[in-house]
């Protein structure tokens, strides 16, 4: 009687691993249209917040050029710098953040590339500059 329950074993495994394998799952939503078409674009919650939309075309280089100015290296992963930037405008925007140029040099800095309170002070007026004027 073991083999016999150990077959029949084996067949539910098999079964149940074929059911969950190659089918869609179609009570799942799948990414909108408008979602894919508003990528870059701020949310509302983002815009209440002070978060800019992403930056395009000419805003977006002079964007990457104005911070890449204080430090080269931080546009290495370009889409990693526009967030940090987008971020940190929310912060220039908020009332109560005394220490904006600490934080901008913790979000655009690195553990391997730390950046001083000073490049933050420049960091802040590049974004100021391009990305998020007041």
């Amino acid at each position: 009687m073991k083999p016999a329950a150990a077959l029949l074993a084996a067949a539910v495994l098999l079964s149940l691993a074929a059911c969950s394998t190659g089918h869609a799952d179609v009570n799942k939503a799948g990414p909108s249209s408008s979602a894919t078409a508003d990528a870059g674009k701020s949310s509302t919650a983002e815009k209440a917040a002070g978060i800019p939309d992403a930056p395009t075309g000419n805003d977006r280089d002079a964007y990457l050029d104005a911070i890449a100015a204080v430090d080269p290296q931080i546009i290495v992963d370009e889409q990693k710098a526009i967030d940090a930037g987008r971020n940190q405008c929310a912060s220039l925007a908020g009332d109560g953040f005394a220490k904006v140029d600490w934080l901008a040099a913790q979000r655009f800095g690195n553990d391997a590339r730390p950046l001083t309170d000073a490049q933050g002070e420049q960091l802040n007026a590049a974004l100021r500059g391009t990305l998020c004027p007041e």
